[in-house]
């Protein structure tokens, strides 16, 4: 069976799109087609993932019924790329409504917790900054100077501190990072390693849809597929507090934890860097005005027991 050939089985919302897709000319869609043969009727499953810019692999999976949850923003988008009339953008709304309602249950988001013995690891580290990001990069905890790193992150409430989320929106980033572009590179190309194999997962889908939706950057680079990471190196910041310097950083999987990493930053002692990094940590355990500096610190401070070493 050749990639293109009809699939038996499947939701009526997958033959519908296979049907639709086999009744548009790839000039009706507006693309321009080479000299050589074409063995598709219609739209290759590609071209109209493009159009609708949506991944070929979720359009594969919307046909073949192994994804049947579309949001009302895709089925909107496969309607244009299709050239729907309003009858048929309308049924093509129902058939994706009745393909949700009998489909199983989305999966949920991994804890955020972190562990006691790890929060302790953060604390060992100082005045080195370091913290513990979730598996989508959120910022679970971190040390004083883990957070004041990151300047002006402690402003967000804890369950919006997310280090995508930060170098793409909060507007201290563009300047904080030396190499800005590279470091937005990195975490599309973490992101886009976890689409690929956890593509259904309710904290990147989220978290990526915020994203498209908010930064052009963010959805030029989502669409070219990069998935290379990087686990080590060397950032330069050009930190508002503290100045222009350049640490090596380490990032390290946390085992036993839902894709938990812990990541440090580090000087040799004695160094300008090093100074920088104390000045850091002192920064860091001065109060703000904006609130705990985790979850974890969030739920101490509403608990009515006296509050530990912060």
């Amino acid at each position: 069976m050749t990639r293109e050939q009809p699939i038996s089985g499947g939701t009526e919302l997958g033959r519908f799109l296979r049907a639709r897709r086999a009744r548009i000319t790839p000039a009706e869609a507006g693309l321009t087609v080479g000299s050589g043969p074409r063995r598709t009727p219609g739209l290759r499953r590609e071209e109209l993932a493009t159009l609708a810019g949506i991944s070929i692999d979720y359009y594969t999976r919307l046909e073949r019924g192994r994804e049947t949850r579309p949001s009302p923003s895709v089925v909107d988008s496969l309607a244009r790329a299709l050239h729907l009339e309003a009858d048929e953008h309308e049924h093509l709304r129902s058939l994706a409504a009745l393909a949700a309602r009998t489909a199983p249950e989305p999966p949920t988001a991994p804890s955020r917790t972190v562990r006691p013995g790890v929060k302790l690891l953060l604390e060992s580290l100082r005045p080195n900054p370091a913290h513990v990001v979730s598996r989508t990069n959120d910022l679970l905890a971190a040390n004083p100077g883990g957070l004041r790193l990151l300047s002006g992150i402690e402003e967000w409430p804890a369950r919006q501190r997310n280090i995508a989320r930060y170098v793409f929106l909060h507007p201290t980033a563009r300047n904080l990072f030396h190499d800005w572009a590279t470091q937005v590179r990195g975490c599309v190309t973490h992101l886009r390693a976890l689409a690929g194999t956890d593509p259904d997962a309710p904290d990147l889908t989220r978290l990526a849809g915020e994203l498209l939706l908010k930064s052009p950057e963010f959805a030029r680079l989502w669409e070219r597929y990069d998935v290379k990471g990087h686990s080590h190196g060397r950032k330069t910041f050009h930190h508002p507090e503290v100045g222009d310097f350049t640490l090596g950083y380490q990032s390290m999987e946390l085992e036993g934890t839902p894709g938990h990493r812990l990541v440090t930053y580090y000087a040799q002692p004695g160094s300008a860097e090093y100074d920088a990094l104390v000045l850091l940590d002192l920064l860091g355990t001065q109060a703000t005005p904006h609130g705990p500096s985790s979850d974890q610190d969030e739920a101490r401070s509403s608990s009515p027991r006296p509050s530990g070493q912060g």
